[in-house]
């Protein structure tokens, strides 16, 4: 059976990610970070039950305790503040730096193991926060760099399968393929009940209310 490397944060749009995958007829392999991210307790534990509801048959839980080191993040570096006062422009404080890269270097190597043929990945362009490592062009540099760097039976495809979506359009989609969406979790601040102010749960909430559905989640504001 063809396999394929799930990267599962703990939040909607990965889940979805994955669920699109196990659609598409692949053995899910489940990948999770512990980054020293401010609800990395909560992501876990929403990765572990979206990774149960897709049948995943092996689960990798990869700990980078350098990213708290290296700061430069508010979601890494407590001394920054989450920014709750909607998005600017340029890159926000809230933009981990070359996180995705990263990412996608050691899910590669995990693929290459299992012989895998795809790497799922639920990066966002047009209804994301401005980070550069989400972007459909730099992911496709990405899958030509790691196909480069590895055996030459190793040909993985880098499948984006919410790129071009609007939040809006995965809340629709996610609830049409039955995504878990109660056990997903967007919150940079809090790990009991979402803020409801940060960037990210804006644009989750947003999408909900375009969607014209009720976010199962519960918020301290909204």
């Amino acid at each position: 059976m063809k396999k394929a490397i799930c990267i599962i944060s703990g939040g909607m749009d990965s889940a979805l990610s994955a669920k699109i995958a196990q659609k598409e007829g692949y053995e899910i392999i489940a990948l999770h970070f512990n980054y020293g991210q401010r609800t990395q307790n909560k992501e876990l534990k929403c990765f572990r039950k979206v990774a149960t509801a897709i049948d995943a048959v092996e689960k990798y839980e990869i700990d980078l305790p350098f990213f708290a080191q290296i700061g430069a993040s508010a979601l890494t570096d407590k001394e920054i503040d989450i920014p709750i006062g909607g998005l600017g422009e340029g890159v926000p404080i809230t933009y981990v730096p070359f996180r995705n890269g990263i990412f996608l270097s050691i899910a590669a190597a995990i693929a290459e193991k299992h012989k895998a043929e795809a790497l799922y990945i639920g990066v966002v362009e047009e209804d994301s926060s401005g980070y550069p490592d989400c972007r459909e062009s730099y992911i496709k540099q990405m899958q030509k760099a790691i196909n480069l760097g590895t055996k030459d039976e190793t040909q993985l495809e880098i499948k984006m399968p919410l790129v071009h979506l609007k939040k809006s359009e995965i809340v629709k989609m996610s609830l049409a393929l039955h995504v878990p969406l109660e056990h997903t979790w967007s919150c940079y601040k809090s790990e009991e009940k979402a803020c409801g102010v940060c960037d990210s749960c804006r644009l989750r909430l947003k999408g909900f209310e375009e969607a014209g559905q009720v976010d199962p989640v519960l918020y301290e504001a909204s």
